[in-house]
């Protein structure tokens, strides 16, 4: 069904936005999956805390709501964050200080999990692992515990789809079975060979934590599910280099083909606060060379992990192959910051002749400029599709509530919805990203509303029937040119993360939509532009993401997310919002700024969830057109068992 089209305000109610309340208000060659089986099977190690009474009340109260394999857990006690002590970025995310567990009921947390998002059916995910498209099939390959829903025991999760959207689960493909990764497979990239062979290097974290890198390969390369894979009999094939600590060296690339037939990889590590990106050249990926000096390096920006190094064409709108090189090319460097959790790029020219990368602008390089992401965004990792022509991004999109809670529902974290990666030719300087058009066929019932005038400090709800908990949001916003004439500087010191959030009112902004809202906005998603123009009349746009009364729940993170992005002349504010339950991911621009939020309503959900237009700025009426679909499910499910046996 589609609604007529407004033409102007007043077919919508209103309200006035100082109901909201201010932000100070707010509240030997084996099988690699040889032990499958085994670990399927036994799902849970129970292991102890001394737990406050609060905690053992709510869990005595769960205990007949959840399922049997998940009520044993328990969180281990922490002395470092969890993975510090193993040599890994910190993975668990428990209660701040002083914070009590808020009592979360089924409801709440069933109405949690997302709809078309990717993530196993129970327990722990977090980094995206080589992913591929090979013989008919998109393959994912992903960090899982299969023994609970925190951090540890880290195997090699397995799911193919056609579309990269419905998936199907497969059994574990490669597990903690020898000494090179008995304390866990860690992240690693696929190479697709041009002879067809598939080739896999991952990190593993041996009996003494040493970080090394391993080889792998399909046991039957005809076998288009890649359900078995051989670990080669001699790994490690590399071990940390002198001057490298043991737990400073991790995460390979997808190798690329030099003009003299090598081919090369670059993992990445730190030299004291510096991090670094290692390159290596190899023939048959079990004998390698360090080559001399580093891919790049970037001072006080510490450990590089998850690092990416791909080709971006300058001309069109294919995404190119990783070995790519040559004229109209440039190369995005990528690495995720262990002391920051954020994932971080640049654009810049590389040399092959001397293994180096050079950023475009010294400004923005690696760490000092730009994100993919300004929310919870991490340890992304790319792949050439070989058979749409198109660059894709994973990302893995962590948990911000406390660990005793996921344990309740029994699951921990998502990824992104892939994401296509093309140079952006307007600005030259950043990339865009956004959602694969395949999310597109999950779209269903459709609203639109055109012109609708939104007068400064006004809340309008917007009617898309009550399933508004799977939206698919594509919004323009004009400001009204007189009253942009009209206003002289204003804050261009204006920051998303200090501002104040969406009730700090300026006079070109913020203006959005409000997604997971309930009736009465006690609680609310904002995401918005704000304005700031500069004494010449220079404006410059900022996108955010407003956490701050997201939830009244007291153990999860509610921060607010932004930064700038270009408006060019002549372009409209456009943003994309993509609503699956507890994840929303916004683009800004065709995806020159993007925010992925993790959102956690005690009253917004189900069909309390509402959507509101907003313009909270104090001089400017605002000029809004939108689109707004209801989205399908996705289907992630697991394979029949009897075509995989």
């Amino acid at each position: 069904m589609v609604v007529p089209n407004p033409s102007s305000s007043a077919i919508l109610p209103s309200y006035s936005y100082s109901s909201l309340p201010d932000a100070a208000d707010s509240d030997a060659g084996a099988p690699a999956n040889r032990r499958r089986v085994l670990l399927l099977s036994g799902l849970v190690t129970i292991v102890t805390l001394v737990a406050s009474a609060t905690y053992i009340g709510l869990v005595s109260r769960w205990d007949s709501e959840l399922p049997e394999a998940i009520k044993h857990q328990r969180p281990p006690p922490l002395t470092l964050p969890r993975g510090v002590a193993e040599g890994v970025s910190t993975k668990s995310h428990g209660l701040r200080l002083g914070v009590a567990s808020f009592p979360w009921t089924n409801r709440m947390l069933t109405w949690q999990r997302t709809s078309f998002h990717f993530q196993p059916k129970i327990n722990w995910m977090n980094d995206p692992n080589g992913p591929l498209y090979y013989k008919g099939w998109y393959h994912f390959f992903y960090q899982y515990n299969p023994e609970g829903a925190v951090w540890g025991n880290i195997v090699w999760g397995h799911s193919v789809s056609t579309d990269l959207i419905h998936w199907r689960h497969l059994p574990i493909a490669m597990t903690y079975d020898q000494w090179y990764d008995s304390n866990g497979v860690w992240t690693g990239s696929a190479t697709l060979l041009p002879n067809g062979d598939l080739v896999m290097l991952y990190t593993g974290s041996t009996n003494q934590t040493v970080q090394v890198q391993n080889l792998a390969y399909p046991a039957d390369p005809s076998d288009p599910l890649l359900i078995d894979w051989v670990k080669y009999p001699k790994n490690p094939v590399l071990v940390p280099p002198p001057g490298i600590d043991i737990h400073d060296f991790r995460d390979p690339t997808t190798a690329w083909l030099t003009s003299e037939g090598k081919w090369r990889i670059t993992i990445g590590s730190k030299i004291n606060k510096t991090g670094i990106s290692l390159v290596y050249e190899t023939m048959d990926f079990k004998n390698f060379e360090l080559l001399e000096g580093v891919l790049h390096a970037v001072p006080g920006t510490g450990m590089w992990e998850c690092v990416d190094f791909y080709p971006v064409s300058t001309s069109g709108e294919n995404g190119l192959d990783t070995s790519m090189k040559g004229s109209g090319v440039k190369h995005v460097v990528k690495a995720s910051f262990d002391d920051d959790r954020n994932d971080y790029y640049s654009l810049g020219t590389y040399d092959e002749e001397t293994a180096v990368w050079h950023p475009d602008d010294p400004k923005l390089d690696v760490g000092l400029g730009l994100r993919y992401d300004y929310g919870k965004f991490y340890a992304s990792k790319t792949f050439f599709d070989v058979e749409k022509k198109r660059r894709v991004l994973w990302g893995w999109i962590p948990e911000t509530d406390s660990e005793l809670a996921d344990i309740q529902k029994g699951w921990a974290s998502l990824q992104a919805v892939p994401r296509t990666v093309v140079f952006d030719r307007k600005t030259g300087s950043n990339v865009l990203q956004w959602p694969v058009v395949e999310v597109e066929k999950l779209r269903t019932k459709s609203w639109q509303f055109s012109n609708v005038v939104v007068q400064p400090g006004s809340v309008l709800p917007l009617d898309v029937g009550k399933k508004t908990s799977q939206l698919d949001i594509m919004a323009e916003f004009e400001l009204d040119q007189e009253a942009l004439n009209r206003v002289n500087e204003t804050d261009e010191m204006f920051s998303c993360s200090t501002a104040g959030g969406a009730a700090n009112r300026g006079a070109l902004g913020p203006f959005g939509l409000l997604v997971l809202a309930d009736e009465s906005l006690s609680e609310q998603t904002p995401i918005y532009f704000y304005v700031a123009k500069g004494a010449e009349g220079k404006l410059k746009t900022f996108f955010c993401a407003d956490e701050s009364r997201s939830s009244k729940a007291t153990d999860v993170m509610k921060p607010i997310y932004g930064s700038t992005v270009p408006v060019l002349k002549g372009e409209k504010f456009s943003m994309r919002i993509l609503v699956d339950h507890s994840i929303v991911e916004s683009f800004a621009q065709r995806g020159r700024t993007c925010i992925t939020s993790r959102i956690y309503p005690t009253k917004a959900i189900y069909e309390d969830a509402k959507i509101f237009l907003f313009n909270n700025a104090t001089e400017a009426n605002i000029i809004a057109s939108l689109k707004i679909w209801q989205m399908d499910s996705a289907y992630i499910h697991s394979y029949p068992t009897e075509l995989i046996m």
